[in-house]
């Protein structure tokens, strides 16, 4: 049984930044929340903690909390947002709103105007929120806040054409993705090429007002470009966002983000669909339900912005094929071997130091339960991915 007291106390921990390295997050308290559900001891957990901080799979330690340059008030909360600066300051503001409202007070009050820039700190900061929420912990949440507003990247939800009354009717989620991909396999070259001219320039987006941080990074600053330049595709809102249940369109997200996973298995950037997707779930939940459309919507146009920031999108062709393959592949539950190939995925995972690969385990376990059994999050959840190499932009300081 795992002790509650550790676990409790690593999700309490203040010693470290929440990221390092420049832009980097510290990702540790996510894996403690996935160990923890996926049953490894609280003694691996807390080895593995303990190893994180002193070394990364990334080659550098965690680092030390900074010092707040601004006093975050409710006054200035959101003239800070995406700005990078005074994260334990917002922590300070939200710990305090949170003993003077309660907590289910101030998600609804605070929530709504962090949501939009969810895909900020390539989804991290939604993560450690939505994550922290999973498990019900308080100060994880404080911190999950503090980290969207500091990190605070919009995908411009406001562009949708949701107010039409959406696009494509008669399309579920699977529909929308084929479509999607049918269009990009169709006209890669001519898209492709955009999306890496617009990426090229990083003189233009700094200009734009996208942190230099980001144009160190690569990866988070092509995210932010393409969330702030957008594409037509990106916000032609489809139809089932607003006609169908919140419910049925979690479970038809999660087939959808697991089916591109499928299609290009161990892909660091994808597997960030799922288990972001697990924490805008969680944060749907936790706010009234008229709202949670609104997070369909927002979880949708940032996974395109992402999508398409690689300047690429997996083949149609593929996507349908697995899709012919898995969408009425039900295992069945009730097999020891069943029981027995989802142990060995979660030993794997307990020995991996990338932690994206015990949180993509618990996710997907968690939905294989709830889904009855469906072959394919068994299937995903055995594609473990690698560390990305860091950039030759890595090799200048950070900004901050």
């Amino acid at each position: 049984m795992i002790d509650s007291q550790v676990i409790d106390e690593l999700l309490n921990d203040k010693s470290y930044h929440i990221e390092f390295n420049g832009h980097l997050t510290n990702h540790v308290k996510h894996a403690v929340v996935a160990l923890a559900g996926l049953g490894a001891s609280a003694e691996k957990i807390k080895a593995y903690y303990d190893n994180y901080a002193k070394l990364t799979p990334y080659g550098y330690g965690l680092e030390a909390p900074r010092t707040s340059k601004h006093t975050i008030s409710e006054d200035n909360w959101e003239r800070f947002f995406g700005k990078r600066t005074s994260y334990s300051s917002y922590c300070d503001f939200f710990d305090q709103k949170e003993k003077e409202l309660g907590m289910d007070e101030l998600l609804r009050r605070y929530l709504p105007p962090l949501l939009p820039g969810w895909v900020g700190s390539f989804t991290h900061a939604t993560i450690h929120l939505g994550w922290a929420l999973d498990v019900n912990h308080r100060w994880m949440t404080i911190e999950g806040l503090a980290y969207m507003a500091f990190s605070y990247v919009s995908c411009h939800p406001e562009r949708a054409s949701s107010g039409q009354g959406g696009r494509y009717p008669g399309e579920n989620a699977v529909d929308s993705l084929l479509r999607l991909a049918g269009v990009w396999q169709g006209d890669h070259e001519a898209l492709h090429g955009w999306v890496e001219a617009l990426v090229a320039d990083t003189a233009s987006g700094v200009a734009a007002g996208i942190h230099p941080e980001l144009a160190r990074s690569g990866l988070q600053y092509r995210i932010a470009r393409m969330a702030k330049e957008g594409h037509p595709l990106i916000y032609e809102t489809p139809a089932w966002i607003e006609s169908q249940d919140v419910s049925t369109s979690w479970e038809q997200l999660y087939y959808v983000t697991t089916l591109i996973y499928l299609a290009m298995p161990g892909n660091f950037v994808l597997l960030h669909l799922i288990t972001s997707l697990h924490a805008m779930e969680q944060i749907a939940n936790r706010l009234p339900e008229e709202q949670r459309k609104d997070v369909v919507r927002c979880f949708w146009i940032g996974m395109l912005c992402i999508m398409f920031s690689r300047a690429d999108f997996p083949r149609g062709t593929k996507l349908a094929a697995l899709h012919a393959t898995f969408k009425d592949a039900v295992d069945d539950v009730g097999l020891p071997a069943m029981r027995q190939d989802w142990e060995r995925i979660a030993a794997r995972s307990f020995e991996e130091e990338e932690e994206h690969n015990p949180k993509l385990v618990y996710v997907l376990q968690r939905v294989w339960k709830r889904t009855g059994g469906r072959s394919i999050y068994r299937a995903a959840a055995a594609q473990f991915t690698t560390t990305p190499e860091l950039p030759k932009s890595f090799e200048e300081p950070p900004t901050e």
